[in-house]
């Protein structure tokens, strides 16, 4: 059995200085010990929750203490994967948990947290799935545009030829179709020039985009901003970025209809990585909506061209997103589920990133 006294003593010491997360309970379910690591992965302090059960300080606590009083009842080691708990701040982390009886009146909780790991193979996944599409697309894009221009083309000049108006109606279809699949297939092959960066204020790009969607939003829709003033300039295309969050953003409008809410939310991190390059400040941008969610089955394939959960959609507003987001040494991730969807952008805010 293992023993945590108050005294410093090679155990404690030892617990402290752990990597792993570790919370020590009681019976009754109050917290005994728990080490620096596990502080600040559940957004607590040990004076906070010492001597008290670990909810509601920690918001997604019970589904710590249900295993915990498993391990306590049963006399057995329980281990959940890919645990999603809610922290301070509405914040979802992902964990593999262990409860580990010490004695019938004392549990361990071991807490390994994954969303790095999780999210750097996402990343990843991300990166490879975006790079893939739009070589395809772009292949596949310019097969297209060729003979549609023919097309358009021999449509106009037997339009000149024809003297009935009535007859010259099933041109306009021609040409009016060839202009909209134009439309499309320029989609399809996406920017193809390098951004032209200058020094930008990403909240001035968002309230850009706020400007245009707040005309666009029903009365029953509250657009909401949660902004941290302390992020620096950054290098960008103003333009660019606003099309990635103005696609973002729309999205979210035609998600929660015509009641609902959508927020914009700034932040800033600190020794960040992005697609395996490490950064030293990247600014996150989160969209958040209270739509019914993305549907389960297209998650993983949310920001592949043609993808789309609307009839009436074209699935080309995230592809095209995360293209303009990577060319500026960003990411979008999304994760959703009943009554929220969250889409967030990662920018690097070193001035010289891609300059």
């Amino acid at each position: 059995m293992i023993t945590i006294s108050d005294d410093p003593g090679i155990n404690r010491r030892l617990l402290e200085n752990m990597q792993t997360a570790l919370v020590l309970l009681d019976e009754q379910l109050r917290v005994c010990f728990i080490n620096p690591a596990a502080q600040a992965l559940l957004a607590v302090s040990a004076r906070q929750v010492h001597h008290h059960r670990l909810y509601p300080a920690a918001p997604g606590a019970r589904v710590l203490e249900r295993l915990a009083d498993d391990a306590l009842k049963q006399g057995e080691t329980f281990t959940e994967r890919e645990v999603r708990l809610e922290v301070a701040g509405h914040h979802q982390i992902t964990l593999d948990v262990t409860a580990i009886p010490l004695s019938e009146s004392e549990v361990l909780l071991e807490m390994a947290h994954l969303d790095r790991r999780l999210r750097i193979t996402r990343e990843q996944s991300l990166i490879k799935q975006n790079q893939a599409t739009r070589h395809l697309l772009r292949g596949l894009a310019h097969e297209i545009k060729n003979p549609l221009g023919g097309l358009r083309g021999a449509a106009q000049l037997l339009e000149r030829e024809l003297t009935q108006p009535e007859q010259r109606e099933y041109t306009q279809v021609i040409i009016e179709e060839a202009d909209r699949l134009r439309t499309l297939v320029n989609g399809l092959l996406g920017p193809n020039t390098r951004p032209n960066k200058r020094e930008v204020n990403i909240h001035e790009v968002l309230e850009r985009v706020r400007q245009l969607v707040d005309a666009e939003a029903p009365e029953g829709v509250r657009l909401e901003r949660d902004y941290d003033p302390s992020i620096p300039s950054l290098m960008a295309e103003p333009n660019q970025l606003i099309q990635a969050i103005l696609n973002i953003v729309r999205n979210a409008l035609q998600a929660v209809g015509s009641v609902g809410r959508i927020k914009l939310r700034t932040r800033s991190q600190r020794q960040f990585t992005i697609a395996e390059v490490p950064h030293k400040l990247v600014a996150r941008i989160d969209i958040e909506d209270t739509g019914p969610g993305i549907p389960r089955e297209l998650i993983e394939r949310i920001f592949y061209p043609m993808v789309t959960s609307r009839p009436e959609g074209s699935g080309l507003g995230l592809s095209i997103a995360q293209t303009l987001v990577h060319q500026h040494g960003g990411l979008i991730e999304c994760w959703s589920e009943p009554g929220q969807t969250l889409f967030t952008i990662w920018l690097p805010l070193e001035m010289n990133h891609g300059g």
